[in-house]
């Protein structure tokens, strides 16, 4: 019997636990200066499948310059709406927790959660995150759109390391199940 895969939220934080500003702004992270990629590249070589929403689906195609960056691993985007499928990702209106789980017991690498808050938010609430490596950066923004949303639940989490990249610290953690 094989291993399942585990789903893995990796991603940035300021200190007072935004992912970005209202106005989906994350200048604020590009301005601290950290090591290398943070740790990028290291990552993204233990994923071979993505998983977004589809409101970051469509800030990265805004803002992303050149071809889609995660073009070599399979990349599936939900949202609540019929779009078609293109050359680089599968848009999915399907249940959440049916198409995550079909997911994690496929062969394979982690599956990476990109983003965003409400995808996130879906995942939490049904306990369907494994690790969660969070970067966190230097910086108090006050507000904006938060990592966590306020909701009824709570995952117990367990330390599994953590590392600095200059200005960075990454927490690495494993969700207790």
């Amino acid at each position: 019997m094989s291993k399942k895969r585990n789903l893995v939220l990796f991603i940035s934080t300021s200190l007072d636990g935004y992912i970005a500003t209202k106005d989906e702004s994350l200048e604020w992270l590009f301005n601290t200066e950290g090591e290398g990629d943070n740790g990028y590249s290291e990552f993204y070589e233990t994923v071979d499948t993505i998983l977004i929403g589809k409101k970051t689906y469509d800030w990265i195609i805004k803002h992303e310059t050149g071809e889609f960056p995660y073009r070599n691993k399979e990349c599936y985007v939900f949202t609540k709406s019929s779009i078609e499928d293109t050359e680089d990702v599968k848009f999915i209106n399907d249940d959440i927790v049916s198409v995550t789980n079909k997911l994690k017991n496929q062969e394979g690498r982690n599956i990476w959660i990109v983003g965003g808050g409400e995808l996130l938010q879906s995942f939490v609430r049904e306990n369907l995150v494994d690790e969660i490596i969070l970067t966190v950066a230097p910086t108090i923004i006050g507000k904006g759109i938060p990592l966590f949303k306020e909701g009824d639940y709570q995952l117990d989490l367990t330390l599994k390391g953590s590392r600095n990249f200059n200005q960075f610290v990454e927490l690495h953690y494993g969700v207790k199940k």
